[in-house]
């Protein structure tokens, strides 16, 4: 067993919200017990402490979007052509040439690289979509291996498009469905899949069906009205928009994530509802894009679950906690929005969106929960309590305080140093892959 304490507990537990001084006593994969330190040093003197010296206690955090494969171009800066002038010239000159550079070796390293630095910002549980057309056979269990060997958690997909071919749109499919086939055994808790696609503009009525038929409905992860353009040549092409589309196909439902949601409409948000599918806003992509800002507090208020993302940019969910703040008061014009919103996106929303998919619920340190944490170095400078500490999150820590991260009851990550990973080997590893990248991309 392992006790974590003699920190500021946050636990997200709305019956037991904060202790000054709590502790979290971690029994294999589960939390056990949640009290006081000294309460529970006493009754369990055999468990190894680990020291939180004051700091905050938090459970750890969920990335409801990411994109695993896109670490190995950081720093890249050729080889693009024209400087892109809107989304889709984006998509065409760096991701859909960089994801056909990936060989399966560049998979698992990059994910190596995300997953070191998932684990440097507390975050313990990812939802990944994976792209890699010319290495799309066991480009999942590549993920899935080095996430076992990491310690984490993620749900995996493969992101299935017609822009590559034919050939590889199938391939996508049958990746989807071996590795459904695979986490569906349930051989490690901690590994989880979807159907994924990429989305609308890039797949045909052909290959939407045969997503659908290829298995019983386990849930899709794919991109929604992003940019303008996906939605209204959906619109042109088909006469639908993207989820009347997608609802048409079965792709819609209460394991599946509608991944950004900028440009869908009132009546398009009544389908989310209806249909209990998830949103995942992703507010540094969408700034970075240029594409917009999705409308999460109308799609919040209609009753639809909207979660909190990256999108691949970092693997850091209170920077995008952060910057999910600003944009909900920069696009409604108010400076009064979002304030409690944007903190259940990430607080709550995104542990609800991941107990869809993994046998333990987790987002709260309660018994019975997933003994998933992390520590902050923070000594606050004003009083905290459960009723400001979004605030402190959002003004003061930031993830480069965190200086322990637990994941599965095990310390992945202690006093700032990886004890599972070699972080030295990785990053190496991770620089002489990049060069073969960029050299054929």
């Amino acid at each position: 067993m392992l006790l974590v304490g003699n920190g500021r507990l946050v636990t997200r537990d709305p019956e037991r919200p904060y202790l000054e001084d709590g502790g979290v006593l971690c029994d294999g994969g589960t939390v056990r017990e949640v009290g006081p330190t000294a309460e529970l040093r006493g009754r369990h003197p055999e468990a190894s402490f680990l020291d939180a010296r004051g700091g905050l206690i938090h459970p750890g955090f969920v990335n409801a979007h990411m994109h695993c494969y896109s670490a190995l171009v950081r720093g890249f800066g050729g080889k693009g052509g024209e400087p892109a002038s809107d989304f889709v010239q984006v998509l065409e000159r760096l991701w859909w040439r960089l994801d056909k550079a990936l060989t399966l070796e560049d998979v698992k390293v990059s994910a190596q690289v995300c997953l070191l630095e998932a684990l440097r910002c507390g975050c313990t549980t990812l939802l990944d979509h994976h792209a890699s057309p010319r290495a799309i056979p066991g480009s999942l269990f590549a993920l899935a291996e080095a996430v076992e060997e990491s310690g984490l958690s993620a749900c995996l997909c493969y992101e299935v498009s017609d822009r590559d071919g034919p050939q590889a749109a199938w391939e996508g499919i049958r990746e989807n469905v071996a590795f459904l086939e695979h986490a569906g055994k349930g051989g490690n808790p901690r590994i989880a899949g979807t159907f994924g696609l990429h989305a609308s503009l890039t797949l045909s009525d052909e290959t939407l069906d045969a997503c659908s038929s290829a298995c019983d409905y386990r849930g899709f992860h794919v991109h929604v009205a992003e940019g303008p353009t996906d939605e209204t040549e959906c619109r042109r092409l088909h006469g639908l928009s993207i989820l009347e589309r997608f609802r048409r196909f079965g792709l819609l439902g209460p394991k599946s994530l509608a991944v950004h949601c900028i440009h869908v409409d009132r009546e398009e948000v009544g389908i989310l509802k209806d249909t209990r599918t998830a949103v995942v806003h992703n507010p540094e992509s969408n700034m970075g894009n240029a594409v917009g800002a999705a409308k999460v507090l109308d799609l919040m208020e209609a009753g639809v679950l909207v979660g909190l993302g990256t999108d691949g940019y970092v693997s850091d969910m209170l920077r995008s906690y952060a910057l999910g703040n600003a944009l909900v008061k920069h696009a409604s014009g108010h400076p009064n929005r979002g304030w409690a919103e944007v903190p259940k996106m990430l607080f709550q929303n995104n542990g609800e969106i991941a107990d869809r998919y993994f046998p333990l619920r987790r987002g709260v340190l309660a018994p019975g929960w997933a003994a998933d944490l992390a520590v902050l170095d923070y000594d606050p400078p004003t009083p905290l309590s459960e009723r400001n500490v979004d605030g402190h999150l959002l003004f003061g820590p930031l993830s480069g305080r965190v200086v322990h991260t637990v994941a599965g009851g095990q310390v992945l990550y202690r006093d700032r140093a990886f004890t599972v990973l070699d972080e030295g080997r990785i990053l190496a590893r991770a620089r002489e892959c990049a060069s073969r990248v960029w050299s054929r991309f």
